[in-house]
């Protein structure tokens, strides 16, 4: 019996990923996704309260299938501000074609199910946004034209999903002048520049 506990979640929550994956901005309904999974909408409820609880956990479902918290070890593991500002952005970006299905759907999708579902998965990558900004602050090579809230919303909106879409899917560019763009935009706007080696004082000696 507790192995039917996991093995069911699973499948409906599989059922939920492809649905959404294959929706075309079509709204998803919980009787959708008990009949994809072979189950009654009673016993989805046993799993889930509601409908947003499902698109939630949906996501966190590819999170676990796509080994994200592997993908993100090397930035959780850095030893600078730097590397852990490339790393998370370097595992971000190359995220971003994996799970663009799902997040298409529930961008295009206009009911509050979706949205809030959408919404958590943007918090928790915002946080990953500000632990990078707070180690390169930590390092004390945070840019002052930015406090680390606002390093942290610039960067959470470099990295959103839309811009990767403009730039992948609308404007032609490989994921590698992507993913190389993108690091080298951070770098600009959140790392402070060193001290000029050529710099000339003003007072004479």
């Amino acid at each position: 019996m507790s192995n039917a506990v996991p093995e069911t979640r699973d499948r409906i929550l599989s059922a939920c990923l492809t649905l959404l994956e294959n929706s075309d901005g079509q709204e998803v309904r919980v009787s959708d996704v008990a009949d994809a999974a072979g189950v009654t909408r009673q016993t989805l409820y046993l799993y889930f309260r509601n409908r947003t609880e499902l698109l939630i956990a949906t996501t966190h479902f590819v999170d676990d299938i796509k080994n994200a918290d592997e993908r993100l070890r090397p930035s959780r593991t850095a030893g600078s501000g730097q590397e852990r500002l490339d790393a998370y952005i370097t595992a971000w970006c190359t995220y971003i074609p994996e799970i663009y299905g799902i997040s298409r759907a529930l961008l295009v999708m206009k009911d509050p199910d979706a949205r809030q579902a959408w919404e958590s998965r943007m918090k928790d990558m915002w946080e990953g946004c500000e632990a990078a900004i707070l180690a390169l602050r930590a390092d004390g090579h945070l840019t002052p034209d930015y406090s680390v809230k606002e390093a942290s919303d610039l960067l959470w909106t470099l990295l959103s999903v839309r811009n990767w879409e403009n730039l992948r899917i609308e404007r032609g560019w490989s994921q590698a002048q992507y993913l190389a763009a993108t690091l080298t935009m951070a770098q600009r706007l959140f790392v402070k520049a060193p001290p000029r080696s050529d710099y000339i004082s003003a007072t004479p000696e």
